[in-house]
């Protein structure tokens, strides 16, 4: 069994957030004896903590945030480790450790070989040195020579495309060009680990597409380690080996990347769905008190239902609506009693249970939310509450092929009947 490049064992981040206790809407008259003791006061609490080697705050009252909280895990030679997680849930802090540009107050991190980081925009950059010489600089800070750079040099131009811009200091470059070039430094100056964070998302498409490419040939066909963060569930499915779920600081699963992405997602969903909804509309007389969805993960094909619970003040009509959106908030498809079946609900005042079961999704796997809406047919909604309600969609595997149906291949699967005909050429008679 091969030895781990990456080893972290019972990792822990603590950070100490100031508060300060007076209310800046309700404070009370501060005489120039209060201003000066409490400086004194400050002073005096400073230099405790310097002299002790402690983090130097500025407050009244200390806070301890927990950042990262017992994580461990190993990662081997040409494994491609997925970190996904809730923004805050400690992605980032677990990066800048791994990449020494932060300390950690508990724990050890064993690493074995070089390490190049793509963290933010700008990361190892000196904004006012040249691309040229910001390639030579990272290089160097990597510990290659200038012989084993300039080897490289014009590789990393090319993925980069920004010949034209070689010789202009790097502070002029836009957010696309420094993340092109900051990738391509780190991608081929053959680092044994090379963590990516979310920043790729801040290039184009093509380029995007283009990265996970060479990461995929760094890590299969160079056998190099790779650490990845990234909220695209198709690319962590396609490029990760194996994926950690960060919660809270806290390493809550780890496992294949479907396992992982099914169990991020359906706790996404869950939590979606005992959240409050947003109401656009509301009116006196009709009030949504809940919405509940069940399942709150299916397989493709199967049926949800939407369970409702509305308040009427005074008998009314309403027609009950419903829109399906994708992850990225795009309108799939809607549907509306009045519109559809002709008819508006009678209710009497007081409250009623409303089910909406929605037929066989043929959708492809990923996240979806739904928007509930009553009103009058063809005019101004009564009520309307966005992403009411959520569900998620893990196995789309419409035929039973063995092929997965993902997003990016479209939203809806079309099972089309497709004919075939041959044509004869007729020979001419002679």
């Amino acid at each position: 069994m091969s030895e781990a490049v990456i080893a972290v064992e019972n990792l822990c981040k603590r950070y100490l957030v100031e508060h300060t206790l007076a209310n800046q809407s309700h404070k009370r008259y501060t005489a120039l004896r209060d201003i000066i003791g409490r400086e004194v006061r400050n002073f005096v609490h400073k230099a405790i903590d310097f002299g002790r080697g402690r983090q130097v705050l500025q407050g009244e009252e200390v806070e301890e945030f927990w950042a990262l909280k017992n994580v461990s895990f190993e990662v081997k030679a040409g494994e491609v480790l997925g970190i996904i997680g809730r923004n805050g849930a400690g992605k980032s802090t677990l990066l800048k450790i791994l990449s020494r540009i932060t300390e950690p107050t508990q724990g050890r991190v064993t690493l074995r070989g070089r390490v190049g980081s793509l963290l933010e925009v700008g990361t190892g950059f000196h904004p006012e040195l040249t691309g040229r010489e910001n390639i030579f600089l990272n290089g160097a800070i990597l510990g290659m020579t200038r012989r084993e750079i300039a080897k490289k040099f014009d590789e990393i131009v090319a993925f980069a495309e920004v010949e034209r811009f070689l010789d202009t200091p790097v502070k002029r470059y836009s957010s696309g060009m420094y993340v092109r070039l900051a990738f391509a430094v780190a991608a081929h100056l053959e680092p044994e680990i090379l963590i990516v964070d979310e920043v790729l998302a801040v290039g184009d498409a093509e380029f995007q597409k283009k990265c996970l490419g060479k990461m995929s040939d760094v890590s299969q066909g160079e056998g190099r380690t790779v650490l990845f963060v990234s909220h695209n569930a198709a690319a962590v499915r396609h490029l990760c080996n194996s994926v950690i779920v960060l919660h809270n600081g806290k390493a809550i699963f780890s496992g294949r990347p479907g396992a992982a992405l099914d169990f991020y997602h359906a706790a996404s969903v869950r939590k979606a769905s005992a959240s409050s909804f947003a109401l656009r509309h509301q009116t006196p007389d009709l009030a949504l008190l809940s919405v509940n969805i069940v399942p709150s993960s299916i397989r493709f094909g199967e049926r949800v239902s939407i369970e409702t619970r509305w308040l009427a003040s005074q008998a009314t009509q309403v027609a009950i609506e419903c829109f399906l959106k994708d992850k990225d908030q795009h309108p799939i498809s809607g549907y509306s009693t009045g519109v559809a079946a002709g008819y508006e609900l009678e209710l009497d005042a007081g409250e009623h249970d409303i089910f909406i079961d929605l037929p066989e999704l043929p959708l492809a796997e990923g996240a979806y939310t739904i928007d509930i809406a009553a009103g009058k047919t063809n005019t101004e909604f009564f009520v309307y509450a966005e992403d009411a309600a959520s569900f998620y969609v893990h196995e789309s595997d419409p035929l039973g092929s063995g092929l997965k149906f993902l997003q990016g291949n479209g939203a809806v699967f079309l099972n089309c009947n497709v004919r075939s005909r041959a044509r004869r050429q007729l020979l001419a008679a002679t």
